[in-house]
């Protein structure tokens, strides 16, 4: 199956809140003919587009390619959520890589942050940014563990932007029965993921990069001074090349497909709430993430619709009814929006790797990647095009330290890594359903 064109129409946008509300730049032209670059990229999303951006700035010729357009997969459908630290928490990592490289990986995730919050300040990028997240439990019994990490965060990282929530004040963060404490981020935030990704397009553009979209590489094969892309439009001939295509790579490099996954997920945005309604079901207008294993995302947008995430699908394809399927995981969480119209819903594939670590790896002498991110890649991947740039121009230590994170392919390579997937999430799915 082409996971490109599985679920959506060619060179367009899906039908959501995010592409109603983002005011999508001129379509950049697919331009016809062989050429010869310094840089390619493959892929417009934020890892592809930052990528591009500090290239750019730093003198390279930069050409980049996207199938579509950019900002059209994860990066222009995802939950907003610009998150702390890694996917995995830090007292995994600790325990997994050593003290020493887990305490770099979290320098590099407020890196993160900051690089965000610094290309929307210098690029004036309207992106609807508001600070705060939300980690909910979903069981009382699970709240100390949920403050214990917050206060090692606070004592052993000098983190100290975290309010611990406790189970009675939950209901007054949240209007749902469901949830039982955890802790607000004030260090972490949401924003809409589209404009972010036209802002970065934009500046991108404006620095000297060529964009071309509607341009599909069909296959890479290398010589002597770099890499040669074969697109339906020309071939590419570039010294250096940087795949940034995350859960669209499909097999154009079968060594990084082995090490990440596409699997789907899945958001409904709702009618206005009104403003009055909105602040009753959630407060501080802060976006909340709870601790179930298929984990269910939501905020409000600026004009008070809840955008809520959710659903399990275990097809390449997206299901027939979109608002139906996250409809479900929404009532769960809020049955009082029983009678609440949901204007959008839409898919989108990100891409996971096996431990749910990124995948930043040199390929060959002449291909970098970024990819992997498992659902937290808002902030790494718009920081990875600063540590891709660094690696490509000589300096490479932060893009290092998360090249040595370990990240073993998949087992049963392609014919068995999706059922062995499908096995492992139906289990953890049940083990949500029964609260274990």
């Amino acid at each position: 199956m082409d996971i490109l064109t599985a679920n959506d129409k060619a060179g367009e946008y899906p039908e959501s809140w995010y592409a109603a509300s983002a005011g999508a730049p001129p379509q950049f032209a697919p331009t016809e003919g062989d050429c010869d670059v310094d840089v390619a990229i493959v892929g417009g999303g934020f890892t592809g587009l930052s990528t591009a951006l500090h290239l750019a700035k730093a003198g390279r010729e930069v050409l980049l390619l996207d199938a579509h357009r950019v900002g059209w997969g994860a990066s222009g459908r995802n939950g907003g959520q610009l998150g702390s630290g890694q996917r995995r928490d830090q007292d995994e990592l600790e325990d997994w890589l050593g003290l020493e490289h887990a305490r770099v990986l979290w320098q590099i995730a407020e890196d993160a942050k900051a690089k965000v919050h610094a290309l929307i300040a210098e690029h004036a990028i309207d992106c609807d940014y508001v600070p705060g997240i939300l980690y909910t439990e979903m069981s009382a019994r699970d709240t100390p563990s949920s403050h214990a990490y917050a206060e090692k965060l606070r004592t052993e990282y000098n983190y100290d932007a975290i309010e611990p929530v406790d189970n009675t004040a939950s209901r007054q963060w949240v209007d749902s029965p469901r949830y039982a404490g955890g802790y607000v981020d004030w260090g972490a935030g949401h924003l809409h993921p589209l404009k972010l990704a036209f802002g970065l397009a934009r500046a991108a553009a404006a620095a000297g990069v060529t964009v071309r979209e509607q341009c599909r590489v069909n296959s890479l094969s290398g010589h002597k001074q770099g890499v040669v892309l074969d697109t339906a439009r020309g071939q590419i001939r570039a010294r250096k090349l940087v795949l940034a295509c995350n859960g669209y790579l499909g097999n154009l490099q079968r060594s990084v497909s082995a090490r990440v996954m596409p699997i789907n997920n899945f958001i409904a945005a709702t009618e206005p709430l009104g403003a009055e309604a909105a602040a009753q079901l959630i407060r501080d207008r802060v976006a909340v993430a709870d601790a179930k294993f298929v984990i269910n995302y939501f905020r409000l947008s600026a004009d008070n619709r809840l955008l809520f995430g959710g659903g399990e699908n275990y097809s390449y394809r997206f299901p027939s009814d979109i608002k139906a399927f996250v409809r479900r995981p929404m009532l769960d969480i809020f049955p009082q929006l029983a009678d609440t119209r949901i204007d959008y819903a839409w898919g989108g594939t990100l891409g996971i790797t096996a431990r749910r670590a990124p995948y930043f790896a040199r390929v060959g002498d002449h291909t970098l990647t970024a990819s992997g991110y498992s659902g937290h890649g808002v902030a790494l991947a718009t920081y990875s095009g600063q540590l891709l740039s660094d690696a490509l121009c000589g300096e490479s230590a932060q893009f290092d330290a998360l090249a040595r994170v370990p990240c073993t392919p998949f087992p049963g390579g392609s014919a068995l890594r999706w059922p062995l997937l499908v096995a492992a999430m139906t289990w953890y799915s049940l083990r949500d359903r029964l609260g274990f």
